[in-house]
């Protein structure tokens, strides 16, 4: 599995591209701004990109979907619940008051446990409500990309539509700090002291556990 982390958009969202070394196969996660950037990178590095993987879907983390969907051919995956979440008037209002561009509907859906697989590369789906209804990591050759669930030194906010602290530390203490220690942590922003982490420094550090 090929990682490559960037910085994309005005709020410091981490953005990943994920390929399969030996078929070019590719997908993107959180492709939230600088679109172009993305896009000549994936080009540049001679890929196939299949998927647009979102690991939520509020607007900062969606903003860039319909720009590299047109210019790819990408087709769009986020879980079934915030799909519905991004559809309805008010995940609409919350792009248009964010200042994003709204996302099209995803065209493939997924749950807890789905596989979402370019060439050799295998990414399964956990899901972690409370930052959203729908948020999901995805854990694939001891890689987690956490998006907004786990932060380094930190978790996402919970002050959001649907959003529910409770629901939150559930997921992240049940189906995240539970890894192995070794798992290496993705998150979705650059907010910590170092760009990726792993989940027993995670453990040993991070307040919020």
């Amino acid at each position: 599995m090929d990682i490559e982390q960037m910085k994309v958009g005005f709020m410091d969202v981490f953005c990943y591209l994920v390929a399969c070394p030996r078929s070019r196969e590719a997908l993107v996660i959180d492709p939230a701004g600088d679109e172009d950037r993305v896009v000549g990178r994936i080009r540049e590095k001679d890929l196939d990109l299949k998927y647009i993987v979102n690991t939520h879907g509020h607007p900062d983390h969606i903003c860039g979907n319909a720009k590299v969907k047109a210019l790819t051919g990408a087709k769009i995956i986020m879980h079934e619940l915030d799909d519905q979440m991004l559809s309805s008037a008010q995940g609409q209002e919350m792009a248009r008051q964010w200042g994003f561009t709204p996302s099209p509907p995803a065209d493939i859906t997924v749950k807890d446990g789905d596989q979402i697989v370019v060439g050799d590369v295998s990414l399964r789906v956990i899901h972690t409500p409370g930052h959203s209804p729908g948020g999901i990591c995805l854990l694939g050759d001891g890689n987690l990309f956490t998006g907004d669930t786990l932060f380094v030194g930190g978790i996402g906010r919970t002050d959001l539509p649907a959003a529910s602290m409770s629901q939150f530390m559930k997921s992240i203490k049940e189906r995240v700090v539970t890894l192995p220690g070794e798992t290496i942590v993705w998150p979705g922003h650059d907010y910590g002291v170092t760009p990726s982490s792993t989940i027993e420094v995670e453990r040993r550090t991070n307040p919020w556990l």
